[in-house]
């Protein structure tokens, strides 16, 4: 299990910081505070976290308001 496992856990740590990082980023795009949404996804058990914010999202906020 040894070179297995360790390649599974940078796996998972690999995918868990990207996912903290890409809420981050998609919060701010939608106009959320980036640091509490990626605050949230970090610490109340992930990915599930993810998952709910995912699925609660508001749309993009328009670049140009008409």
């Amino acid at each position: 299990m040894g070179i297995f496992g360790l390649l599974l856990g940078l796996l998972v740590l690999i995918l868990y910081s990207w996912s903290i990082i890409w809420s981050y980023k998609d919060a701010e795009r939608r106009g959320k505070p980036g640091w509490l949404v990626a605050l949230i996804v970090a610490l109340l058990s992930w990915p599930i976290s993810l998952l709910v914010w995912l699925l609660v999202r508001p749309g993009v906020k328009a670049a140009y308001p008409r």
